[in-house]
């Protein structure tokens, strides 16, 4: 499956470094492994949540066109895990929009939770809940994650989490967060229910979807069943410095001795690798090219009307455009001169496959039969059961960009239209950006640094290290990530039927090669494809998403409410 290039574009000109204090404390990971193992399963985690916890409304307002309220409560993940959540997070921060009149007895309400980078409320209140409530009467509650905007703890620069452990925190405080509410909005009569998000809030939101013991609305946008895959796979791999993480995890045995004991993979091994050794040398070459465009300290790009800082802000597209991303196979190191690769037909099996002949000491060998053998194991794990339904010719949506707004001024959404237009007029085929220029230029930008800081290119690259503890180390990250966020360690939400994902068929991002298939987890949902990649189908594909959630919510009220249409 081709990645977009955008994608690869997009992360290369973002400097932000995620995990830059490490793995987090073996001992805090231990506590998060052992209560996943409580959450995972619904009955269990539903009972961490009483039905008349607290929630406090500390404001309200007539808008013209709806009713804004805004609410806070303590975090119940800070109370079952006390010392894990910062301080700044515990308090959570919520908006809610609601129509001044119903349009029928059902009062549906979807909650939004944020991707990466999507601080404070305005964003998702004008992209999402607005347009939701005027197209289709469905009201909307919009939770800030923990670690972002309100919840941002003082020394986190933007949205850079410093230790691998704080995604299990945020995830964990979502998932019981998301229950507070639900009993809450069932306490005062709304129904239907449903859950959404964007890329890391799409997988928090299916995550969330788990622990609810009702048909509930889930549509998850441009996530998929894990993601490991996100920080060891796509582009995002590329914005960790996996030196750093590779030797924590040599030099604190707890890692190694402790931690991966407590680790269940359920990927199998040949499905979890078989995307990197079928492209393997090729895939460590890509990886030198991801992590040396990341590194790259250059805030403008000039090479014939390319993007440049009177253009597209980078820092600004960061963080206002931009949802999570993930990365291809980190690990970056020198292809092996004795590699010698030998590229044959598998005719009978529609695949090419390449062959390598490797002299690396326990690495183990494939000739052809072996190859072929693996072709036909990775036939019988395709495929698998539910709808999907492939979207062509979606018009192009405005992304509204603009400075941060405070979340209850009324009208604030005129304030980013200004500049939709120069969004979108970048993006538009007119004016595509040439890609190739533009790595080339980020290159450029690179060696005139180095020699001016009188070094070269190979004097930056840190020494070599050992293949085989690489491969570890990268082992550790998935698996640890697959421990808490893999849905199939998870219990199906109670109805597929109500689920819609929403994937990008380009995405290099959220990789789906090499991680097992969301309908095989939760068989009988829906996804629909997007032919697009991660940035541009954010950018330019609201409304499918929009109208994803529309239609699952026109499911749910035929379903439960005996009513057709949720605009009668």
């Amino acid at each position: 499956m081709p990645v977009s290039r955008l994608d690869q574009v997009y992360r290369s000109m973002v400097m932000s470094k995620f995990f830059s204090k490490g793995w987090g404390k073996p001992e805090n990971l231990k506590r998060l492994f052992e209560f996943r193992k409580i959450m995972s399963k619904r009955d269990s985690c539903y009972e961490l949540v009483p039905k008349d916890y607290p929630v406090n409304i500390v404001k309200k307002e007539e808008w013209s066109d709806c009713r804004l309220l805004e609410g806070q409560f303590h975090s119940p993940f800070a109370k079952h895990l006390p010392g894990l959540v910062p301080n700044e997070a515990e308090t959570v921060y919520f908006q809610m929009l609601l129509p001044k009149k119903w349009r029928n007895d059902l009062k549906p309400v979807c909650i939004h939770l944020a991707g990466t980078g999507d601080h404070y409320f305005w964003r998702r209140r004008n992209l999402m809940a607005k347009p939701l409530l005027k197209e289709a009467g469905i009201g909307s509650i919009i939770v800030e994650n923990p670690f972002y905007g309100l919840r941002k703890p003082k020394d986190q620069v933007r949205s850079n989490l410093h230790n691998v452990s704080d995604i299990f925190v945020m995830g964990g405080c979502l998932i019981l967060e998301s229950l507070v509410l639900f009993h809450w909005c069932e306490k005062l009569g709304f129904g239907p229910l449903g859950i959404t998000g964007i890329s890391m809030g799409g997988h928090m939101a299916s995550l969330a979807a788990t622990s609810w013991p009702k048909p509930l609305v889930l549509v998850p946008c441009l996530s998929w069943s894990t993601a490991s895959g996100v920080f060891t796979q796509g582009v995002l791999s590329g914005a960790i410095n996996w030196d750093m993480l590779m030797d924590q995890y040599y030099s604190n045995g707890k890692y190694r001795e402790e931690i991966k004991k407590l680790l269940y993979f359920p990927e199998e091994v040949f499905k979890a690798g078989q995307h990197f050794a079928q492209t393997f040398p090729e895939s460590m070459d890509r990886i030198e090219e991801l992590s040396s465009e990341v590194n790259l300290r250059t805030k403008s790009v000039n090479n014939s009307g390319g993007i440049t800082s009177h253009g597209l802000s980078v820092e600004r597209a960061a963080s206002e455009a931009m949802l999570m991303g993930v990365g291809r196979n980190p690990f970056v190191e020198q292809r092996q001169a004795h590699v010698v690769s030998e590229t044959f037909d598998v005719k009978d099996e529609g695949y090419a496959l390449k062959e390598q002949r490797m002299d690396v000491g326990s690495h183990r060998v494939l000739d052809k039969e072996q190859v072929r053998e693996e072709v036909n194991l990775m036939r019988a794990a395709g495929g698998g059961g539910g709808r999907t339904v492939a979207l062509e010719n979606v018009q192009r949506e405005s992304v509204m960009e603009g400075e941060k707004m405070e979340p209850h001024q009324e009208g604030s959404e005129e304030k980013v239209k200004s500049t939709t237009r120069n969004v979108l007029d970048i993006l538009s085929p007119s004016k595509l950006i040439n890609t190739k220029s533009i790595l080339a230029g980020f290159h450029e930008s690179k060696s005139n640094l180095l020699r001016r800081n009188g070094k070269s290119a190979a004097a930056q690259s840190p020494p070599a290290k050992d293949d085989s503890e690489k491969k570890e180390a990268l082992q550790f990250m998935r698996g640890i990530m697959d421990e808490c966020t893999h849905l199939k360690n998870f219990d199906v939400p109670v109805d597929p039927d109500l689920i819609i994902a929403v994937t990008a068929k380009d995405d290099g991002y959220v990789p789906q090669e090499g991680v097992t298939d969301l309908r095989d987890i939760w068989p009988g949902i829906e996804v629909r494809n997007l032919d697009a990649g991660h940035v541009s189908a954010y950018v330019l594909y609201q409304h499918t998403f929009r109208e994803a959630i529309k239609d699952a919510f026109e499911r749910a009220a035929r379903k439960y409410y005996s009513i057709d249409n949720l605009k009668s």
